[in-house]
């Protein structure tokens, strides 16, 4: 896979729209993962347009999800300015993009609050992509949603990824490429989307752990039980039983890859934290190569003061598996 190099090209007072994952809410540390692109933009003299999203507000305004005060935290991360423009395709946005000096940065409103986002319409795509002249996904997370700001914008606009990005598509590659065996998934949270994924990861995986919540969707059949293993549930349903600990343990002990996509208990309110400390613990003290994505992970990998003991930690928790099940997602294909 051969994506165009961000680095290689002269942005200096280009108009830059840089699609960064914004949907945060009171931890700002995924914003600093797009430091190296908006440093670049700036330090080259690019006129840097930032969009993103911010929860679900389906195509309305809802002042409550709106990006403005994440304005400054952006400005904390790059170090300048930037300003907040209270307006998407507008008037008001198409007059700030106009008057932005080079090297400079603004940041538009969430751009879900127009339903032409999440629809990925032409029409929106093309009134982003007047916006600018050049297009950098720096969004990995959301990269599996077919989206305008996704995918729609990279049809008018030269387009590349961040050098953030890059790094996920190479990392998340090693094990696509030649995987150190065993392949070991430990899966958890409560989303029960995360069923289809488990059965389609006995493709490439050798196991598969199952905990949080997920254990309960299976309605007490296991599709594949020589490489899926359900956890065991405490009586209270809020984290995995000891003698699943000690099964899981020992899967992790011989793996040689592993993939962590969730966590495997209520590990936040610090009385149902065994289950995912255990594991994430066993997993880190193994030789495997180590990796993990989606929010909750990382979080709770945070927590336990883990950061450094993982390979590489993923900023997408969907857009990471759907990338290991299919080799690609909507938004690298968009940028080939």
């Amino acid at each position: 896979m051969k994506l165009p190099n961000l680095g290689e090209i002269n942005v200096g007072s280009k108009r830059v729209l840089v699609r960064i994952d914004l949907d945060v809410d009171e931890d700002y540390s995924r914003l600093e993962l797009a430091e190296e692109t908006l440093d670049f933009l700036v330090k080259n003299m690019a006129k840097v347009i930032i969009i993103g999203h911010k929860g679900r507000p389906k195509g309305k305004i809802d002042k409550e999800l709106s990006l403005a005060p994440i304005s400054s935290v952006l400005g904390g991360v790059v170090g300048e300015k930037v300003n907040f423009v209270g307006d998407i395709i507008g008037a008001k946005a198409q007059e700030e993009v106009d008057k932005l000096p080079d090297g400079e940065l603004i940041l538009l409103e969430n751009l879900r609050f127009d339903s032409g986002e999440e629809q990925n319409a032409e029409s929106f795509s093309k009134s982003l992509a007047d916006l600018g002249e050049i297009f950098v996904n720096e969004a990995f997370a959301v990269s599996h949603r077919e989206h305008a700001s996704i995918v729609g914008i990279a049809k008018s606009l030269s387009h590349f990824p961040g050098f953030r990005f890059v790094k996920e598509v190479e990392n998340l590659g090693r094990i696509l490429d030649a995987p150190q065996k065993p392949v070991v998934l430990v899966i958890g949270g409560i989303k029960r989307d995360k069923v289809e994924y488990i059965k389609n990861f006995t493709r490439m995986a050798d196991k598969i752990l199952v905990g949080g919540l997920l254990p309960s969707y299976f309605g007490g059949m296991n599709p594949n039980p020589e490489k899926i293993i359900l956890a065991k549930l405490t009586d209270d349903g809020f984290d995995i039983a000891a003698d699943t600990i000690s099964r899981f343990k020992e899967e992790i002990a011989v793996a040689g890859t592993i993939v962590v996509a969730g966590v495997q208990g209520k590990y936040e309110d610090g009385i149902h934290k065994q289950g995912t400390l255990e594991v994430f613990k066993a997993i880190v003290n193994s030789k495997a190569f180590k990796l993990a994505g989606g929010g909750d992970a990382e979080a709770a990998i945070t927590e336990f003061g883990l950061n450094d003991k993982f390979d590489w930690i993923s900023v997408g928790g969907g857009a990471m598996l759907e990338f290991l099940l299919k080799g690609t997602l909507p938004g690298i294909e968009a940028l080939l």
